[in-house]
């Protein structure tokens, strides 16, 4: 009888003792493993907005359709840019022929200023011959004459090369009016390229908020495109479960959604949170909460997960803003071990 009480009591005693081994194991597991059941399935978000504006004459996409890079979205009224190019293209011939006729001014002015050089040259000839004849050879009229039809000779040169200058003043003002025109034809012919809105990326259409007959206007998003190739997970760890991550650690990833597990390694580990307890106060001073909570909880910190696309199964659904649990899988055992 004795030897079966002694028996219970081992029995009982073994049992005591492994669970509470196993509960303290359970409890460190739970404490400081690095795992966590609040995690969030993040894309990134392209916010679509057309470059110009007007009216919506036809959209090609439905709420949700899944859509290429560069796969037309919405066309904005090609009609009115469409006639601005043909302005600035009307303008841009306009410059042009001002470039032609500057250009043929300019010739003209350089050929007066050649004649009007070989005038000067001729006459101050004749007036330093005239000058230098001796015994009253021709009289003092006549050489003053010459001296004289010399110097208008002269200004009529110095008139003619300001002519030449003014001309090539003026064919360098006609040819930046045509530089000009020549940039008015491609700003037009690229607001006429952005009439058509195109898909950035691979993705998803969401929030579609554009119809035929709307005014888009530029710069106000119409739609959300979630590009597909974008996908990780935020898990939001317990600051005590920090030192148990490293940088490339892999993670099992549990989507509550169910299905496949997937694959993915720490990508990142956020270095700040905004601390409720010290805001600033209007002097730009910490306002320091009064009151303290004896029972502290632990701080969550965002760490960013990359899911491993090469072992994503085929099928699987992701949805920006589902819930997942994150596992991560430590990659040196010593770093399993400080954790713990």
């Amino acid at each position: 009888m004795k030897l079966a009480t002694v028996i219970r009591f081992l029995v009982t005693a073994a049992v005591v003792v492994v669970a509470a081994l196993v509960g303290h194991a359970l409890w460190k597991h739970y404490m400081y493993s690095p795992w966590t059941r609040d995690g969030r399935v993040r894309a990134e978000i392209v916010r679509i907005a057309p470059d110009v504006a007007g009216l919506v004459t036809d959209v090609r996409v439905i709420d949700n359709q899944t859509v290429k890079k560069g796969d037309l979205l919405f066309v904005v009224d090609k009609a009115r840019y469409l006639n601005a190019l043909n302005q600035a293209k009307a303008n841009l011939h306009a410059a042009e022929a001002a470039a032609r006729a500057s250009g043929a001014n300019i010739n003209a002015a350089f050929a007066s200023a050649q004649q009007s050089r070989s005038n000067y040259e001729m006459y101050e000839a004749q007036s330093d011959r005239r000058q230098k004849l001796i015994n009253n050879v021709i009289s003092a009229e006549d050489k003053a004459n010459a001296l004289a039809a010399a110097n208008a000779a002269k200004a009529g040169w110095q008139a003619a090369q300001a002519s030449t200058k003014q001309a090539s003043a003026s064919q360098e003002q006609a040819l930046a009016a045509v530089a000009q025109a020549e940039v008015e034809v491609a700003s037009a012919q690229l607001n006429l390229d952005r009439t058509d809105v195109r898909a950035p990326v691979d993705g998803y259409v969401t929030n579609l908020d554009v119809r035929v007959g709307d005014y888009a206007s530029a710069g106000t998003a119409r739609l959300a495109l979630i590009d597909s190739h974008s996908y990780w997970v935020y898990g939001y760890f317990e600051e005590t479960k920090l030192p148990g991550l490293r940088i490339g650690d892999p993670v099992d990833i549990r989507l509550m959604s169910g299905g496949a597990r997937l694959q993915g390694h720490v990508e990142s580990i956020a270095r700040g949170i905004t601390d409720a307890d010290n805001p600033t106060g209007s002097d730009l001073l910490a306002d320091v909460n009064p009151t303290f909570n004896w029972v502290r909880l632990a701080r969550r910190v965002p760490v960013r997960v990359r899911i491993d696309a090469d072992h994503l199964p085929q099928g699987t659904m992701l949805a920006a803003g589902m819930t997942a649990t994150l596992i991560v899988r430590p990659s040196h055992p010593e770093q399993a071990v400080a954790s713990r």
